[in-house]
């Protein structure tokens, strides 16, 4: 069975299918009781001991050169630590059996080339829909830190899969949300990319929904709803980012907000307050509540590292280098910081982009994988260096080494 079978979202209780999955013996969410051999192996694998004398020495260090400020929140959030010490534990549990994942662990190369060496396979991709039809009955499955949305749950459920979800509380808290929009009969505007697997998971817990990328798309959305407009101009906009047989004329006269948790916390908030100001602006201070619902469903780490990052670019920095999967979205947000504040910042997922002192290959916010040459400014420098809520210590600390090598190689020459 492929995605072609659940092309459209099943008009099931969501939320009785989740509480019933959650009591099924094929289910675990709570890992297998190898948490201290686990423990040891993350740990060797992906902690640094430079990371954290750079921490104990208030996030900077200095070496010839170069000076390192790094952010005070970055790197590994508990979710995704959680995330990955569950699916070495689900190996070591089923040391013999068969173990998929549904997309990546996490969003970081590293990360999923070290599952694949542990044999954990993903769920292969044909014609941009997943084929199911490779796993078996008595087969382990693993759901991501993302989550998975509830038709793959539903398929993998009805094969006799043994489920281990290791989806991160803070995706589950906006899930609820969206069950709790869809119980009010309103409509969930999700702050969020259409194709990202989060928010693929949240929209499929949804009733009626309509994903808005950014404050641009929010902004015609309430215009829509204030002044009315071009029905069929909204639905080719939208067309990827709404639920079946989506009507704006009617499907926006109650709305709940929601997001992708790795989205820019400043701008969920903004997008909030306008939907907020519209419904009264239509519908009066007294009706407000019977057309407007909010939530917090921002994510705590993606809130914290992005606050960290704006406390960073506050200082007279040289460059930045944002460390993290050229897929995360909460690495994309905090490399925006950067550039809004016109800071030199490259992108990077791996040390492995460093090619010299003179060129660095590094992902522009279009998408665009791009060389830049003489990145590595002549003389003193500062450099912040944050990393995204999936990338490993391990990955800064060779990020930071490499840098202090090719500023010493500078010198000597």
């Amino acid at each position: 069975m492929n995605n072609s079978d659940m092309s459209g979202k099943t008009q099931m209780d969501t939320k009785a299918f989740k509480r019933s999955l959650q009591h099924s013996e094929n289910y675990n969410r709570k890992g297998f009781g190898h948490q201290a051999e686990v423990a040891s192996q993350l740990q060797s694998e992906y902690q640094s001991n430079l990371i954290q004398q750079i921490r104990d020495r208030n996030y900077t260090i200095t070496k010839g050169d170069v000076t390192i400020r790094l952010a005070q929140a970055f790197g590994f959030c508990w979710g995704v630590e959680r995330a990955v010490a569950m699916a070495y534990e689900t190996r070591q549990h089923f040391p013999t059996e068969r173990i998929w994942i549904t997309n990546e662990i996490i969003h970081n190369p590293s990360v999923n080339q070290r599952m694949q060496e542990m044999e954990v396979k993903f769920i292969p991709v044909e014609n941009n829909q997943k084929d199911f039809s490779v796993v078996d009955s008595g087969d382990v499955v693993i759901l991501p830190a993302f989550g998975a949305s509830v038709q793959e749950m539903q398929i993998l459920h009805n094969k006799g899969c043994k489920i281990v979800d290791t989806t991160c509380p803070w995706v589950s808290k906006v899930w609820n949300t969206v069950e709790k929009h869809k119980k009010g009969d309103y409509t969930s505007i999700i702050h969020g990319k259409y194709k990202h697997e989060e928010t693929v998971a949240t929209s499929s817990f949804a009733g009626k929904y309509l994903i808005v990328f950014n404050l641009q798309e929010a902004e015609y959305v309430a215009n829509y709803i204030l002044h009315g407009g071009n029905r069929e101009e909204f639905l080719v906009k939208f067309a990827k980012a709404c639920s079946a047989e989506f009507d704006p004329d009617q499907d926006l006269e109650r709305v709940g907000i929601a997001n992708q948790t790795t989205m820019l916390k400043g701008e969920t908030e903004q997008i909030g307050k306008l939907f907020e100001r519209t419904m009264m602006q239509k519908y009066g201070p007294v009706e407000l509540n019977q057309h407007f619902q909010s939530f917090n469903t921002i994510c705590d780490a993606t809130q914290e590292r992005q606050d960290a990052m704006l406390e960073l670019v506050q200082d007279n920095l040289d460059l930045m280098v944002v460390i993290g999967g050229f897929n995360s979205s909460n690495t994309t947000q905090l490399q925006q910081i950067a550039i809004e504040r016109k800071i030199p910042s490259y992108h990077i997922d791996s040390v492995e982009r460093i090619h010299s002192e003179d060129a660095i290959q590094h992902r522009q916010l279009s998408g665009e994988l791009v060389i830049s040459e003489n990145w590595l400014p002549q003389g003193k420098i500062t450099v912040g260096i944050t990393s995204g809520a999936s990338t490993p210590d391990k990955v800064v600390e060779d990020v930071i080494e490499k840098i202090f090598l090719l500023k010493a190689t500078v010198a000597v020459v």
